[in-house]
Formats: C-alpha cells, structure tokens, sequence
C-alpha cells in the first residue's frame, strides 16, 4: 500500500495509530468490563482518528495516485455529523447506567445517515453511471466543502452544550439522592468536556489566524489544525481509558423539556418504583405533610447517625422511614431550604463541630474527625465546612 513516509504524514501517522490502538483497547475494555461507556469512546476515537486520515494520507501521496485519489474522494473519512451524537451518547452512557441505544435517541444519527447516502450517491453516478468525474470534476474532496465543514462545526456545537446542560442536571439530581454527591461529579467528565471544547474553539482559532499568516490558509498550513487536534484526541483516548469511575444509580432526565427527573429502581433489586425527584425550594408555607415528615426526618438522622454513613442515599432513608424518596426529597427542600446532599453535609459538620468543641482534634487527626462523621473524603470536608462556617477547619479551632 502506498504511503510516503515525511515530516508532515508521519506526525498524524503516530496520533492515527495510537489512536486507532486505543479505540480497540477500549472495545476489548467494554467486552471485559460490559460497561457501554467504553463502547460509546471506542468509536469516539475511532471515528475523530478518520477526522485526520485525509491530511495524513494526502501528505502520504493518496492524493497524487490512483486508484487512492479516488479512495479519499468517495469514501467519506469526516464524519462531522456523527462526532457530536457519539460524544453525547458517550456521557449519558458514562454517568446513567439505565442508558442504552433505542429507537426514540437513534433519530440523533440521521444527518449523519443522510451524509453517508449522500457519499454514496456521488459515487454511484459519478463510478457506475457516468463512468466519469461529474461531481468531482473539480478535483476537490466534498468532505471539505464549505457548508458540510459549517454544518457539521454546528452540529458538534449543538451537542456540546447539551451535553453541558445534561451533566447540569445530572449534578442537581445527584445532590438530591445521594450524601456523596461530590465524589460523583466526575472529574473525568469536566475534563472530557474541556478538550472537546478545545476541540470545537481550534477551526475558530485557525481561521483567525489565517487573516494574519496567509500560510495556513494552504493546504500544508492546515496541517498544523490537524496536528494540534490529534493531540486533543490522543489525550483523550489516554485519559478515557484510565477512567475506571462506573455510575451505579440508574435515573431519566428529560434535557429539552422542564420534567421531573426520575430516579429508576435498580436493576438488580426486586422494586420497580420510579421516584420523581423534586429540585424546586419553595419559600411558601410548609404543609402539615411537610412538617410532620420534616421532624420524622430529623429525628432519624440524628438520634440514629445515619449521616456517619459515606455513602447514605435518599432512598435508604426513605426505607427506614416507610416511605418513598419523593416524599423525603420534597421535605428536605421545602422544609429545610436545601438539597438531600448538603442536608446531610449539614449534619456532619455539626457532628465534627461538636468533636472540635469536645476536644476530640487534640486526640486525633481532622481527617479522622471528618471520616467518623461521614465524609469521605478530605476535599469535600474542606468544602462543606466552608460553606457552613465560612472558616476553615484550622480557623474555626483557632477561635474556639
């Protein structure tokens, strides 16, 4: 196979490669693991490692010869329209183990569909009806056509910020069932988020730059847009397959309408309740409902320390109150002004306050302190009691 070998192919040749490497390593991950994230990256990869075959194979000489000019002319390597929804999909896999492929979320790869009958048809006129260069007559790749490049930068736009506007929910609705929200909010995703934004703002960037350095305007100069994206890539690929975090808590959330999120039974347990979860902290008047639940939960938390427990949920104490988690999450917002989270938080930090003034930090360590009263990890002790006291630890000792 023909492939000259210089400064400018070589380059893309080891991002291509490596990360061609990693979208299998992480298909044979998700076959071991059976966790869909790790499908849902695989082709990420894969597919942002086609984004760059073009400039590498032309550097390579494909464009020069046949039959490869002919190669990179009818089979469609960027597939801008199928970057965003693998992105999207990719954190909803990630961060909700309920999600999965259906009918209802499919519509989300038409364009990229219509795209690829789109290739095909070229190629069927122009190869086995014309016999002839028709459509490509001008010698110029339709994958780099001004309105699919547009479009497809839109689309991937389009897909980022609901992505965004999903982890945002996705954090609000963790706050309210969980007491360890914090370690939830995957550092990986922010991460992920931020180079795909690198990856959207580096057209922008170049284009800019071209009004000044009329050289990366050419075709050798557009070499350096790909470069600085298969580095992106490269790091992603690396970093998404050391993420080892799996979501456990199954929940809808509806991105485009104002629905209630809904927190889905486990797979694995024997109940099929769905919970609508409530986010609204309303400032009227608590009901009798409201009150009275609002002292049955109280009660339980304290006199039982059930805020000790690092990974206490809203469902558990809805079990031992013998109820269900919409009640409970409604109380605890309308009637204490705050999320199930930072109400738990709220307990910790009184028990470790208490530790303070009890002498408890001249016998042991404040992370110790902070571990008996339920947290689970130094960072989110440190946030949570700032955001009680307004002080840190070692300040609020220092002016007992």
């Amino acid at each position: 196979m023909l492939f000259t070998f210089g400064f400018y192919s070589s380059l893309l040749l080891i991002s291509f490669s490596h990360g061609i490497v990693y979208s299998f390593l992480l298909l044979k991950k998700g076959i071991q693991t059976e966790v869909s994230s790790n499908y849902w990256l695989s082709i990420f990869i894969f597919v942002c490692c086609l984004y760059i075959a073009p400039w590498m194979l032309g550097f390579g000489g494909w464009y020069d010869n046949q039959p490869y000019r002919d190669i990179l002319f009818y089979t469609p390597f960027q597939h801008l329209f199928l970057i965003g929804p693998l992105m999207y999909f990719y954190i909803q896999s990630l961060l909700n183990p309920s999600f999965s492929l259906n009918i209802k979320n499919s519509i989300h790869f038409v364009p990229a569909l219509l795209y690829l009958l789109y290739s095909l048809s070229l190629f069927v006129y122009d190869k086995l009806i014309l016999g002839d260069y028709y459509f490509y007559q001008d010698g110029s790749d339709k994958d780099f056509d001004e309105w699919y490049q547009i479009t497809g930068q839109l689309s991937m736009l389009f897909y980022f910020i609901i992505s965004i506007r999903f982890y945002n929910k996705y954090r609000k609705l963790m706050q309210q069932v969980v007491s360890y929200a914090d370690s939830l909010l995957f550092k990986w995703i922010k991460t992920f988020l931020y180079s795909f934004l690198i990856m959207l703002i580096l057209p922008v960037v170049f284009d800019v730059l071209g009004n000044y350095f009329a050289e990366l305007n050419s075709y050798k100069g557009s070499w350096w847009f790909f470069l600085f994206f298969s580095f992106v890539l490269y790091y992603i690929a690396i970093e998404g397959y050391a993420n080892a975090i799996v979501a456990k808590i199954p929940f809808e959330i509806s991105v485009f309408e104002k629905k209630p999120a809904l927190l889905l039974a486990n797979p694995y347990q024997s109940e099929t309740e769905v919970l609508d979860i409530d986010f609204e902290f309303l400032e009227n008047k608590p009901s009798e409902e409201i009150t009275f639940w609002k002292d049955k939960i109280e009660s339980i938390i304290i006199h039982q320390k059930l805020y000790q427990d690092p990974e206490l949920s809203l469902t558990e104490v809805a079990k031992k109150l013998q109820t269900n988690a919409s009640i409970i999450s409604k109380t605890i917002n309308q009637g204490f002004q705050m999320n199930f989270n930072d109400y738990i938080n709220h307990h910790r930090i009184e028990s470790v306050k208490k530790a303070f003034t009890e002498g408890e930090h001249k016998k042991t360590t404040l992370l110790g302190i902070a571990y008996d009263c339920g947290f689970n990890s130094k960072a989110t002790f440190n946030r949570a009691f700032k955001k009680n006291t307004g002080l840190s630890p070692k300040e609020y000792i220092s002016k007992l």
